[in-house]
């Protein structure tokens, strides 16, 4: 029984120790936000799992204001996950008992990542939304915002 205490709380203090939270001051694009932390310190959050489309790509407008709906000067909680190349905090930010990444999916404005995630979940919702035609799925031929970036940076050289 002591042992299954000690166990219980240290699960809660890892829990805890890796879940930060903070107010969400600005939406960059759709995959990307900006928090305030509690020491003041601005944070650049890269949703981890999801890949919107990019603002000057159809529905990125859309999928931004979907962000903003969801989370804008909302108090969130984030796990960190990692930092991308460009120094972003790659993280899981939940809000009102809802995991962010997951309802821009299930609403069809934005891609499951499985470059860089294995959730079965997700990959079912963005299923679901594309039989449905959810947001992005309405067009015929949605291009994937890695294949867009690609081509946009193919062009510039």
């Amino acid at each position: 029984m002591i042992k299954l205490t000690f166990f219980f709380f240290g699960l809660l203090f890892q829990l805890y120790a890796f879940s930060q939270s903070g107010k969400v001051i600005k939406i960059k694009d759709g995959d990307t936000i900006v928090v305030l932390d509690s020491l003041n310190n601005q944070i650049t959050i890269r949703l981890a799992e999801v890949d919107c489309p990019e603002n000057s790509q159809a529905f990125g407008n859309r999928a931004k204001q979907f962000t903003a709906n969801e989370v804008g000067n909302k108090k969130v909680t984030y796990k960190v996950d990692s930092k991308d190349r460009y120094g972003r905090t790659i993280a899981k930010v939940f809000y009102d008992g809802k995991y962010l990444s997951e309802e821009i999916i299930k609403n069809g404005f934005g891609w499951h990542y499985k470059q860089y995630s294995i959730s079965k979940k997700l990959a079912e919702i963005e299923i679901l939304a594309k039989k449905n035609g959810l947001g992005l799925w309405k067009d015929k031929a949605p291009v994937p915002p890695w294949e867009f970036r690609n081509l946009k940076r193919a062009s510039y050289y």
